[in-house]
Parts: structure tokens; sequence; C-alpha cells
């Protein structure tokens, strides 16, 4: 009997996701899309492909959709993924997600157990097949007879090398919004037995070098809150617990400095009379008409005018006479019109996922230190690394929950080996493989 999946959402990692399902026997779905238009191309004329229009705000039409289907995906924002839960709940639907559980999901646990459905979240790239890949190390170390001391996990969406062609070192295949909010996250970690926090506002403050060998060297910055991570992943013994963010080199200065001039201020600038991206930054800045623009934000941020951040600035076009979008009104979504303008990776180009785990493991009579590293590349002219990373283990849970493989309930994320062991073999087969490493302390 064909099983029927509804995908919420045709933004930039369903494509994947769905042309998997549709080459597998025994699977329809259905795309359902604010753009139709969207949700029509990636079905691309499949015969158990359906492309509809969507106005997730329409409760009664989402409901129709998710009453008559067998499992649902939200691909949505996040902030719709309580609501379309509670639907599935009600109408006893499978859902998986690629975003991190909130708190509002948790609470749908015991629904969902007394529903016998499964609401699986956080199986993308990151949060996804981090866990799945950390979760693999993690126990075979305790089968083994060891334990977790220090565990550091750190995650990259970058161009290519060969693409990292512009001065930011960072390219866009989707809305920036998103990278740029993520710019103002308090973050905190565990470092050697003692709780680290810093503010949204000195995050980039807080960032090292390392080097991945064989990959490059990057700079490697705090990712939100690690120190649930202790439990999550059963790290009693675990006295560093981390987890990151990879850039290329003079990202984390660069915008240290864009968060200090309030370039990522979310909220109308009240009193701005100004149309150019440089009136803004003048504006910021208090600098008056007669000022040489690059100079006095220089002053304004401590550096010299031949600094590379004042460089970087502007080659961006924050000291420029380009006007200002007119649909827009607040700097952060001005910012986010510009960098996806300037900064657009090109879909003959490749980006670049880098994933780096660090173990140290202690055993009775002796201490390891074992990395495992991915590195996948995305397909010129085709699927990026990104959409692939995220979308191909939802896709797999999605196949793997409607044959009966996974046959758990309640909200659960990818840490078990019912779950992510067949995935992670899946995931090799089509060369997005980990490289594991060992050596004696």
């Amino acid at each position: 009997m064909t099983k029927h999946v509804l995908v919420l959402g045709a933004g930039m990692v369903s494509r994947p996701l769905v042309r998997y399902l549709l080459e597998h026997a025994g699977f329809s779905v259905t795309v359902a899309s604010r753009t139709v238009s969207k949700a029509t191309h990636i079905i691309d004329g499949h015969p158990r492909g359906t492309a509809k229009a969507l106005d997730v705000d329409d409760d009664a039409q989402l409901e129709q959709l998710i009453s008559t289907t067998d499992l649902t995906v939200s691909l949505l924002p996040y902030t719709y993924h309580v609501k379309v839960a509670e639907l599935c709940i009600k109408h006893k639907k499978h859902l998986v997600t690629t975003s991190y559980v909130s708190d509002a999901m948790k609470a749908l646990d015991k629904r969902a157990q007394d529903a016998g459905i499964l609401l699986l979240n956080e199986c993308g790239l990151d949060p996804g097949i981090d866990h799945m890949s950390a979760m693999r190390i993690i126990h075979d170390v305790e089968e083994k007879g060891g334990k977790i001391v220090s565990f550091k996990s750190t995650t990259g969406a970058l161009p290519s090398h060969e693409a990292n062609t512009n001065p930011f070192g960072y390219k866009f295949s989707w809305s920036p919004r998103g990278v740029l909010l993520a710019s103002r996250n308090a973050a905190r970690w565990l470092e050697q037995g003692k709780e680290v926090s810093v503010p949204g506002d000195t995050l980039f403050e807080h960032y090292y070098l390392q080097d991945v060998p064989g990959v490059g060297t990057f700079e490697n910055y705090p990712n939100r809150n690690s120190v649930p991570y202790k439990n999550i992943y059963g790290l009693n013994d675990a006295h560093t617990v981390y987890r990151g963010t990879f850039r290329m080199a003079g990202w984390c200065e660069t915008m240290r400095n864009i968060v200090a001039l309030g370039w990522l201020r979310d909220t109308p600038f009240n009193g701005f009379s100004g149309a150019t991206y440089g009136g803004l930054t003048r504006r910021l800045i208090g600098a008056n008409a007669k000022d040489d623009l690059a100079k006095a934000t220089a002053n304004y941020l401590d550096l010299k005018p031949y600094a590379t951040v004042i460089k970087r600035l502007s080659w961006l076009g924050l000291f420029g006479d380009e006007s200002l979008p007119a649909d827009r009104n607040t700097p952060l979504d001005y910012l986010n019109v510009l960098t996806l303008k300037k900064m657009a990776l090109d879909k003959s180009e490749r980006d670049m996922i880098v994933m780096h785990h660090e173990f140290i493991a202690q055993y009775p009579s002796k201490k390891e230190y074992i990395t495992a590293t991915l590195v996948d590349y995305g397909i010129p002219n085709g699927d990026s690394s990104v959409s692939r990373t995220v979308a191909l283990p939802a896709a797999i849970a999605v196949r793997m929950i409607l044959e009966g493989d996974i046959d758990i309930s309640g909200v659960h994320i990818p840490v078990i080996p019912e779950i992510y062991t067949p995935i992670l073999d899946e995931l090799e087969q089509m060369n997005i493989a980990f490289c594991e490493q060992k050596k004696t302390l």
C-alpha cells in the first residue's frame, strides 16, 4: 500500500527530501507551499507527486492536509512546528522536523505517546547528523568500557575553497536572515568543569583558530547553549562540553564590529530620514554629513582607517549610496537584502560542509583522543551540500518510520541506535561519511 507524505514548505532543503521519497517505490508526496510554483518545480512532473498552495495560517486547510496523510514533514519556520505537531497528535499522524526541539514541543511528549505517534525533531545536519555521529562514537566508547571526559563538536556551512571569492569568506544559498540573527545569540559551554557564559553582543570575541587536517584552518566560535548536551548525550563524566561554528578567517572580527555598529538591530529606526546604506551607517554612529564615513566608522570602532574590517564594510556597501529597500524598515532586514545581493552562492559554485568532533576517552588503562570529520561538497548546478545534509537524514527517517523500522512514540531526537545507525549507514552509501582517527594520549 502506498504511504502518503505531506511536506510543508518548498524552501532550500525541500528538494532532496522530496526527490528521495519519490525515487522510492511505495511513497507519494504532497508538497504544500505558500509559493506553489516552488512546489511544482520540486515535483517536476513526477506521477506520485502533488503540489499545493498553502496558507499556513489557514487552520482548516492545514488540518485537512495533515488528516489525509500518513506522515508530515514540517520544513516551515520553527515557530509553526508546535501548531503542526498538535494537529498530528489529533489525527494520529507522525511528524519529522529538522529543527531544534522547543520547550513547547517537549511538552507534547505524553500526548504523542498516548496517540501512538512519533514526533521526531532535530533530524537534519546541525541539529541531526551531529547528534547521530557523536552518539555512535560515545556508545562505542562506553561499550568498550571507556567514558568520554571531553567532547567538542563544531560545524560550518561554508563556500568551498575555490568558491571563496569575497572578502567575508562566506556565501549564502538562501536568505541570510537566520545567519545574521544567530550572530546575536548568547552562548554557554563547559570548559574544564567550569561553566562559561558569554552574552550575544560579545559572542564573536570568544573564538579561536582551529586546523581541521586536510581541510583548512577556520575560526571556531561557540554555538548557543552547549551545557544541556552533557545530559542529552549522557556525558556524565565529561568536564568539557562544547559545540561551535566554523567560519573562514576574519568573520568573527568583522561580525563583532557589525554588531557594534547596530546593523543587526531588528526594530525600526525612528527618526531616520535617510535613504541610503551609507546614510544609515552615518546615523548609527552619529557622524555628520561632512565627515569621511569610512574614517568616522573606524574612529567609532576604535580601528585604523586601513583596517581589514573597514575594507570589508566598504566592499559590502555600508558606506555607499545604494538606496535602502523600500519594503524593509529595520537595519537587520536592510542588511539581509544587501548581503544576499553581494554574497550569494552562484548555482555553478559549490558549498562545503565541515563537521568536526573531538573526544577524549578515558579507559582503565589508557586515554584516547578521537576525531571524526565530515567534509561534503555541493553539486554545481545541482543540490547544495547544505540542502542534502539537512534533507537526506530526515528523508531516510521518514522512510524508516513508514516502513516500520522505527517503532517508538513520543517526542524524540536521533540519539538512539535504532534511529542513528541505519541513517548514518545509508548516508555513507551516498558518500556523506565521517573520517575517524584515534591517538593514544
